[in-house]
């Protein structure tokens, strides 16, 4: 379970030991199952107030509490991607302007634009929206592995992404994915898979983009295709919906 709790220590807010070894290679197993507890916990919210009939409410409270429990983690890679890949610079220019602690306008903009989308896109899920807020942090979390089998590491001098590499990735990656299809079926069915292919698509459109703008994936990047997941999960239930 060392896994699991270096997993849950880095990628949330919430409690674990206070001791024990940190394994961030073991921990990338235990991404998706992070995103499941994540997702858990800012569905309930979202179920009573749906009930309670504030579906605007409702959506706006699943991407504040997941946001909270992440402690933002995977925005300020957004932000830091939106900056350096619409700089239009070079290589190495693009990298370190996503390194700066700095937010840019085209930071900005790319937090609002994804926020305003997951908010609209849950409240859209009529019927579902508790079960699309379940299911984005563990298509966000998957994203990550899948992102990590399909690109190397872009910074020769190393970073915190970089110590989540290693020979291992695609079986993580493969399961990641597996778990994913799993949770979605349960959750929504057929919007459920659905919404899935539609993060795993995003996920290699970004790679793509990523690996021709920077020869790769960073930290940041990996934090941003797991925002972009969560996104393509809440846009994609509604128009999937039977």
């Amino acid at each position: 379970m060392r896994g699991f709790f270096s997993a849950l220590r880095f990628l949330t807010i919430l409690p674990g030991p206070a001791r024990g070894e940190w394994r961030p290679r073991s921990a990338l197993l235990w991404f998706p199952l992070v995103g499941l507890l994540l997702g858990a916990l800012a569905a309930g919210p979202v179920f009573l107030l749906v009930r309670s009939g504030n579906s605007g409410l409702a959506a706006l409270a699943g991407v504040v509490s997941l946001l909270v429990l992440s402690g933002g983690l995977h925005l300020d890679g957004l932000a830091d991607c939106a900056d350096g890949f619409f700089s239009h610079r070079s290589r190495d220019r693009t990298l370190l302007i996503m390194k700066d602690s700095r937010i840019g306008a085209m930071g900005v903009i790319a937090l609002v634009v994804v926020i305003l989308a997951k908010v609209r896109g849950i409240e859209a899920a009529a019927g579902m929206e508790w079960r699309a807020v379940l299911l984005m942090p563990v298509a966000g979390r998957a994203m990550i592995l899948l992102m990590m089998a399909a690109l190397p590491y872009a910074r020769p001098e190393g970073g915190i992404g970089a110590m989540f590499y290693g020979l291992s990735i695609w079986p993580r990656a493969i399961f990641a994915l597996a778990f994913l299809y799993l949770v979605a079926w349960f959750a929504a069915g057929y919007a459920g898979l659905a919404a899935a292919g539609a993060a795993v698509a995003v996920t290699l459109l970004f790679s793509l983009y990523s690996w021709l703008v920077i020869g790769g994936a960073t930290g940041d990047t990996l934090g941003a295709v797991s925002e972009l997941a969560e996104v393509a999960v809440s846009l994609a239930i509604p128009l999937f919906i039977l």
